[in-house]
């Protein structure tokens, strides 16, 4: 990676990520972005970090960290009782100041604006969109340096999810809040309509919507959200590639490939095709758009995160039974795998040992088997350590909520190959393909005219941002 300067998005209102299961708000909305360059003392994002010390050299006793969070509500609470829980039992005398700055795009700017006074947070939870603009930015200590420091055991963290926050066999933050979108589906419906196995992609789908709306008393066959993290999914499980430069791993994307490659018509042909079936009409934009038609029994089958699932179980309350299955492929012929969502943590490089050795006893502490168990339990999210699976709270979750299992078969069924892209624009492109999408549900554009406007427009927001980071 190359040293450049790095354009603060300062006004970005970057959209947030994963349904309720990867943020606080799952609200999509329209912004503008501006660009201004860092200032000339960014350190780059390849420059090694200054030292990272193991806690066995570093006195930490009175060391107080700074953490911002973007978990509010229940997965507050949660977060909440792991920090007062490190505050009281960790031997080192660190103290965490947990703080929650509003949502992931609130987090993340007002990083970015603590950034230019040289200020902020030692620790910063960032969704997984922020991941090439945090690996660029220069202001981060790579998790990897604070794991080769310690010698820290990295087998335990799933495979899968460290893949996507990992570049040039370097993770550059560590995997907390991880989940994957999956298909909900009332199994009422499915029996009263005399359908036994469910769709595994979105051609099947299509197939079986008559039988839904005619047979199972279904008002539509399936409220699926336009939601540009479901686009990136479609795209992963054809093992096709959302931008060039290797998915954004290898270097910056300079353009995308989903147009070129055809995994975007695909998508789109498909999507046209249930939505003037009368299959999926228009249900909104964003990922929660489809979870309310299907919790009051309208609709048959929706998307959501794997992290939706309490919430959808609570407001169905019993009226019908909840199952799960894999988020569908585009047709039967993919064979790509899912790319995981949600948020990791982020060392902040203050220049300051002492800090940086408390920061990752404290990021031990959350990714312990303990932890995420409870985490787990409490907020839907993955467990990001296996050895999590062998906690008590984590058996009695699953055996509480067994459509759960699903999320692990599936995560377990992937590979590290459909971790998906990265791209320090993919705000913008997800506000984009959510667009196009929408206007092409309502006939205002064909799917290859759509697809043309996604790269037209992407590729555009590309070429600035590089443009300024050159």
């Amino acid at each position: 990676m190359k040293k450049r300067s790095i354009a603060l998005l300062l006004t970005a209102a970057m959209t947030a990520s994963m349904l309720m299961g990867c943020g606080s708000s799952d609200t999509s909305t329209d912004t503008t972005v501006t660009q201004e360059t860092a200032s000339d003392t960014a350190v780059a994002a390849d420059a090694p970090a200054e030292s990272a010390a193991p806690a066995g050299d570093v006195d930490m006793s009175g060391t107080t960290i700074t953490f911002w969070h973007a978990m509010g509500g229940v997965n507050g609470e949660a977060l909440d009782y792991l920090v007062n829980k490190f505050n009281t039992e960790n031997e080192y005398g660190i103290t965490v100041d947990s703080q929650y700055q509003g949502e992931y795009d609130d987090s993340i700017n007002k990083l970015k604006s603590a950034q230019l006074g040289n200020m902020g947070a030692d620790l910063v939870q960032i969704y997984d969109i922020g991941t090439r603009f945090m690996i660029d930015s220069g202001w981060i200590v790579p998790m990897q340096d604070l794991i080769d420091a310690d010698g820290y055991d990295m087998s335990a963290i799933e495979p899968n999810i460290a893949a996507y926050y990992t570049v040039d066999s370097k993770l550059y933050s560590m995997p907390f809040n991880s989940s994957t979108p999956i298909l909900y589906y009332n199994k009422d419906m499915f029996d009263k309509a005399g359908i036994a196995e469910v769709p595994s992609n979105l051609e099947e789908i299509n197939k079986v919507a008559g039988d839904l709306t005619s047979k199972g008393g279904a008002g539509e066959a399936i409220s699926l959200g336009i939601y540009g993290w479901f686009f990136e999914q479609f795209t992963c499980k054809q093992g096709a590639n959302y931008v060039d430069n290797g998915n954004g791993r290898e270097a910056a994307a300079t353009a995308v490939e989903f147009d070129s490659n055809g995994s975007a018509l695909k998508t789109l042909t498909a999507w046209k095709a249930l939505a003037e079936s009368g299959a999926a009409p228009n249900v909104g934009r964003g990922g929660d758009s489809g979870l309310a038609d299907f919790s009051a029994g309208k609709s048959a089958m929706t998307l959501g995160s794997t992290a939706s699932l309490k919430q959808i179980l609570e407001e169905v309350n019993g009226k019908f039974e909840v199952g799960t299955a894999y988020f569908p492929s585009v047709s039967a012929d993919d064979k790509g795998g899912v790319s995981i969502g949600g948020a990791s943590l982020w060392a902040i490089d203050n220049q300051d040992d002492v800090k940086k050795a408390a920061t990752w006893q404290f990021v031990k502490f959350l990714v312990s088997a303990e932890s995420q168990a409870y985490w787990n339990a409490q907020t839907g999210y993955f467990p990001v350590t296996t050895d999590a699976h062998n906690e008590q709270v984590f058996k009695d979750n699953i055996a509480k909520y067994p459509q759960f299992q699903t999320a692990i078969d599936q995560l377990h069924d992937s590979a590290p190959e459909y971790a998906g892209a990265l791209l320090s624009v993919f705000p913008e492109a997800r506000q984009t393909v959510e667009t196009q999408i929408e206007n092409m549900v309502n006939g205002q554009q064909t799917p290859e005219e759509a697809v043309k406007n996604m790269a037209d427009g992407i590729n555009a927001s590309i070429t600035d941002y590089n443009l300024v980071n050159e």
